[in-house]
């Protein structure tokens, strides 16, 4: 699993909106859009954010573990 899917799943599951993400972590919606859309990848400040904020690995938010 990529990081566009493994992002979309944990938003969905924690049922937030890409607004109230990137709302929650400081970041732009369009940001969330492009990365799950796969049209741009993140920055590993952002990967690391992101990772914090699902209480995550970042090897599992990058799809290197299960």
């Amino acid at each position: 699993m990529k990081f566009k899917e493994r992002l979309k799943e944990l938003r969905t599951a924690n049922g937030l909106s890409q607004m109230q993400l990137a709302q929650a972590v400081g970041l732009s919606q369009s940001a969330i859009a492009k990365w799950e859309l796969g049209k741009t990848e993140p920055s590993a400040s952002a990967i690391i954010l992101l990772a914090a904020f699902f209480g995550e690995t970042t090897d599992y938010l990058l799809g290197v573990t299960n």
